[in-house]
């Protein structure tokens, strides 16, 4: 019998599992991951981007874990050696009409309580030399960090202080009891007072499993990328962001340089067509019927039916991916870009049509479960872990058989 039973064993679940260590030392704690290894999806499919905070709501979950999130994630890679970078970022104006929307940007980060900077053309040029632009924001704090390394490390903190992870083992039943949870999975049946979701493409069905109907549906974006040529990777010194397009939830093409020294360029942003679907040729009928057939998904698509169609011609033409790119760097060719991996975001959707804007977390009787964590998710996710274990009841019979940290 555990004390607490983590689902999903990608950046969030890991940290939420080393959070209940933090708080109940004593505790008994598995991690279940149908993968044969931790973050092999969302988080080992990440650009490696330590965040800001800065395009978030003031006040909102991801606004204030994000900048919480870029400090604990710093001082947890300098503890423990893991290599990391705080390069900062600029976030670059091209156009004239996108100059308020900097603005705007602007003074949302300064109420987000970032220590930002606006810079002018000149100054822009000094720092990103290749760059086209009338302006930019500059972000000193943002970073880069290879974080399939951070949970790996959590996962060793969590072993650590006693607690197992159970690899290739996948959810098939949850049954939720009042003095229990009963999961069933692949390997045997799994016993404990409090299940945490944390399963990210899959978190919503882990709550409907356990009998919990949510007004969202995960829908699966991929998200495509390519590589600059070795020999043209001088064109971009730290990471270079377009200034967002306010109609559309997605931040466009940018430039990240990651810690192994090479340059991603992109992503796009498409729907998949499998919750795990990296390539174009990756498809799933269940999961395809289930986006399909969701009346939210139609609805969002009527909102950005442009931007949407914009978005499947930069994924099938180079030509016009590379000319996204070549607004921000007019020297970039399409001979200078090599195809990447690509990631997948699970995100939340409403019947509506609107997107899930924030980390959302729904409470159960005796079971927790973290609904919505796309980007910036691995930044803030020792917050969200510690956010997590904060709402850990405590009247539940945990409490009185191990030992609480205040």
């Amino acid at each position: 019998m555990f004390d607490f039973a983590i689902i999903g064993g990608g950046i969030v679940g890991l940290s939420t599992g080393m959070a209940i260590y933090q708080r109940f030392p004593n505790a008994k704690v598995v991690v279940i991951e149908k993968e044969s290894a931790v973050a092999e999806h969302q988080t080992g499919h990440n650009s490696g981007v330590i965040h800001s905070g800065i395009y978030y709501k003031p006040g909102s979950f991801k606004a204030r874990f994000a900048r919480q999130g870029s400090q604990s994630m710093t001082e947890f890679c300098q503890t423990y050696g893991i290599e990391h970078d705080i390069c900062g970022k600029v976030i670059v104006a091209t156009k004239k009409e996108e100059i308020p929307l900097l603005e705007n940007l602007y003074n949302r980060g300064l109420e987000n309580g970032l220590n930002i900077n606006r810079i002018g053309r000149d100054e822009l040029k000094e720092i990103e030399p290749h760059v086209n632009g009338l302006g930019a924001i500059r972000v000193p704090m943002a970073g880069i960090v290879n974080y399939r390394q951070v949970s790996e490390k959590f996962a060793e903190i969590i072993k650590e202080n006693g607690g197992e992870i159970r690899l290739n083992t996948k959810v098939e039943k949850i049954h939720e009891e009042s003095n229990q949870v009963t999961i069933e999975t692949n390997r045997g049946t799994i016993k404990t007072s409090l299940v945490i979701n944390c399963a990210g493409l899959h978190s919503d069905r882990m709550a409907a499993a356990a009998g919990y109907k949510t007004d969202m549906k995960i829908v699966p974006f991929r998200g495509e990328y390519f590589k600059l040529k070795p020999e043209k990777r001088y064109l971009v010194k730290h990471l270079i962001y377009p200034v967002p397009n306010p109609k559309f939830p997605f931040l466009g093409v940018h430039f990240t340089r990651m810690v192994s020294g090479e340059v991603d360029a992109g992503p796009n942003a498409v729907m998949a067509f499998k919750r795990e679907g990296y390539k174009k040729t990756d498809i799933s009928m269940k999961d395809l019927m289930e986006s399909v057939s969701f009346p939210g998904l139609w609805k969002m698509a009527g909102k950005f039916a442009k931007e949407g169609l914009d978005e499947y011609v930069r994924s099938f033409s180079k030509k016009q991916f590379t000319k996204s790119l070549q607004e921000l760097i007019p020297e970039i060719q399409e001979d200078d870009l090599i195809p990447a991996p690509a990631g997948v975001r699970a995100q939340a959707l409403k019947y509506d049509g609107n997107m899930v804007d924030d980390f959302h977390i729904i409470m159960g009787k005796r079971s927790i479960h973290v609904c919505n964590a796309p980007s910036p998710a691995a930044t803030a996710s020792i917050e969200i872990g510690k956010e997590v274990v904060r709402r850990i009841p405590v009247q539940t019979n945990l409490t009185n058989r191990i030992s609480t940290v205040s």
